[in-house]
C-alpha cells in the first residue's frame, strides 16, 4: 500500500528533526563497563575518524526514537538507520548526510513521490569540529550551570551539570510556539584518557521534557558512506528541510540558543 502523502511528510520532519538532535550532543558509554583497566574507547590523544553511534530521543509523550548513525568525521559523512514509530507500526528509514546535502528513504517511497530518495540541501558545520571535542574535552571551562555534582567509578568520570530558568523552544512543533522557561540537565562521563564516553541530555518545561543520549559503539571502524545514485533522488528545495520541521511525527524540547552548551552562559 503507497504510504500517504501526511506520512512522508511526517517520516521527512522526523529525520530532520533527529538530525537536527545530532548536532547537540555526542555521548559514550563502555558497552560493558566492567571497570578493568582496559579502556576500549581510548583515543590515545587523537581525533577519531569514525565513530558508531546509537542515539536515542525519548519525549513526555511516551514516543522514542532509536537510531544507529555511522559517522565520518573526515569526509563529513553519517547515515542514520532508524524506524519513526506510527500509530500501529513504525517506517524504517534511512538517512544520508552527504556534505551539505540530507537523503531519506523509506519503503514504497517509489510510489509515493516517483524516487526511492529525496534529497534536501542545507548548511552544516564540519563535522571534524565535533570529533576534536571528543578527544578530551576541558570541562573545567563549562560555567553557567549552578549544580554541578562529580562521580568517580573506576576510571570514569562523571560531571551532572544542572540549571534552572533555561529558555527552551520546541523544535517540530505545529503551530510554531514561544520559548518557554525551563530546566537543563547535562550529563558528560570521560573514560581513562579523558576522552568523552557518555552523555545525556534532558531539556524539561513544566509541560513536556526530552532526554537525548547516544551510546558510542565504537571508534575507527570502517565507515563507508555514499549518496545514493543520483537517478533514485528526487532534489528538493534549500527551505524544504525547514519546512518539514513542523510536520514531524512529534517535538522535542531543545535549549533556545544551542550554541551556549559548553561555553561560559547559557541564555
Amino acid at each position: 500500500m503507497p504510504v500517504p502523502k501526511k506520512t512522508w511528510f511526517a517520516v521527512l520532519g522526523s529525520v530532520a528533526t533527529a538530525l537536527t538532535v545530532f548536532g547537540l550532543v555526542f555521548a559514550a558509554t563502555d558497552p560493558n563497563p566492567s571497570g578493568v583497566a582496559k579502556d576500549p574507547l581510548a583515543l590515545n590523544g587523537y581525533p577519531p575518524k569514525t565513530a558508531l553511534l546509537a542515539l536515542t530521543v525519548t519525549t513526555d509523550g511516551g514516543i522514542s526514537i532509536h537510531a544507529t548513525l555511522d559517522v565520518n568525521f573526515t569526509s563529513n559523512k553519517v547515515e542514520a538507520k532508524f524506524v519513526v514509530p506510527l500509530v500501529l507500526a513504525g517506517i524504517p528509514v534511512d538517512a544520508r548526510l552527504v556534505g551539505n546535502e540530507i537523503y531519506a528513504s523509506t519503503p514504497n517511497f517509489t510510489s509515493t513521490v516517483g524516487r526511492q530518495w529525496v534529497a534536501m540541501k542545507d548548511n552544516f558545520p564540519p563535522l571534524y569540529n565535533y570529533s576534536l571535542e571528543l578527544v578530551k574535552p576541558d570541562i573545567a571551562l563549562i560555567s553557567g550551570f549552578p549544580s554541578v555534582i562529580v562521580t568517580k567509578n573506576g576510571y570514569f568520570v562523571t560531571h551532572d551539570f544542572h540549571r534552572d530558568n533555561v529558555a527552551v523552544s520546541e523544535l517540530g512543533a505545529s503551530p510554531p510556539t514561544l520559548p518557554k522557561v525551563g530546566s537543563l540537565d547535562w550529563s558528560i562521563t570521560t573514560g581513562k584518557q579523558g576522552e568523552v564516553t557518555a552523555s545525556t541530555l534532558t531539556v524539561a518545561s513544566r509541560q513536556s521534557f526530552t532526554t537525548v543520549s547516544v551510546t558510542v559503539l565504537s571508534y575507527n571502524r570502517p565507515a563507508h558512506i555514499v549518496a545514493p545514485p543520483s537517478a533514485q533522488v528526487k532534489v528538493e528545495a534549500p527551505t524544504f528541510l525547514r519546512s518539514l520541521l513542523g510536520k514531524g511525527m512529534f517535538s522535542v524540547l531543545i535549549p533556545a540558543n544551542i550554541s551556549s552548551l559548553g561555553s561560559t552562559s547559557l541564555s
